[in-house]
């Protein structure tokens, strides 16, 4: 799950949704094929296939992002962000804003530019409120 900010009748709501929405990771042995069960499983419309193949997803990547999440399941942003990157702010008045990274703050803000109204307007945000672009 990540926080999700959207404007709805001119006000900002902040909202858990899902990363990966209508999709579910399995483990399948791939040798054995059990992949035409969870296929034929009710509620289950397809798997995510080339061809006729399911498309298997790296353990590794699903384990990075799990690593990530806290005790509730709330993906938590990459702590590498630096000076020069480009992120979106995924919450806040700000959301979907893209911005780059100016400096990084010890007080654990990081300081953006957002490009507004066609000017570059220098704003300190949490690290948790961007998402690397």
């Amino acid at each position: 799950m990540q926080e999700e900010t959207r404007r709805v009748r001119g006000k900002f709501l902040t909202k858990l949704r899902p990363l990966f929405p209508g999709y579910l990771f399995v483990a399948i042995d791939s040798v054995k094929g059990g992949w035409r069960a969870v296929n034929s499983t009710l509620g289950v419309t397809r798997l995510v296939s080339v061809g006729e193949t399911p498309v298997i997803v790296p353990a590794r990547l699903v384990s990075d992002l799990m690593l990530r999440c806290d005790p509730d399941g709330k993906l938590l942003p990459a702590r590498t962000l630096q000076p020069g990157d480009r992120v979106t702010v995924i919450n806040g008045p700000f959301a979907d804003f893209a911005a780059s990274i100016e400096r990084l703050a010890p007080d654990q803000r990081v300081w953006l530019l957002l490009d507004l109204m066609g000017r570059k307007t220098r704003v300190a945000v949490d690290p948790e409120q961007l998402r690397a672009v």
